[in-house]
């Protein structure tokens, strides 16, 4: 296995957070009472329990990059993820950043911000 980094993240409840990203593809690699890992392809997202979060008053963010951020997107919208500035769950278009790569904001039920970055070959297409 190459080296890499992944996300841990909060979690009010493990069971809402695989329905929750379930609902776009992600499924469950790993989970017992202190830990959670979801997949989806070579995506891998770890949570750990964190009952007593206020998702408004959340810090936690990370970044997903992907080669295809539309499909991705759309899935998210499929599933049920309301476009809004406000809330949690919520989605926020994709759209070409200044500095060039193509970006959208999916805040999680937990008021976690998951960056969904198009990878740098797409992002001249």
């Amino acid at each position: 296995m190459a080296d890499h980094a992944t996300p841990n993240l909060p979690s009010r409840d493990f069971g809402a957070t695989v329905a929750f990203y379930g609902s776009f593809g992600f499924e469950p690699a790993f989970r017992d009472e202190r830990w959670l890992i979801l997949r989806r392809g070579m995506l891998q997202l770890e949570f750990f329990p964190f009952p007593d979060l206020v998702p408004a008053q959340s810090s936690f963010r990370c970044s997903l990059r992907v080669d295809d951020v539309d499909e991705l997107y759309r899935q998210i919208e499929a599933a049920g993820v309301s476009v809004t500035s406000v809330g949690a769950p919520r989605l926020h278009p994709v759209e070409r950043q200044p500095w060039g790569q193509r970006v959208g904001f999916l805040v999680d039920l937990d008021g976690t911000q998951l960056q969904l970055i198009e990878n740098e070959g797409r992002a001249a297409l």
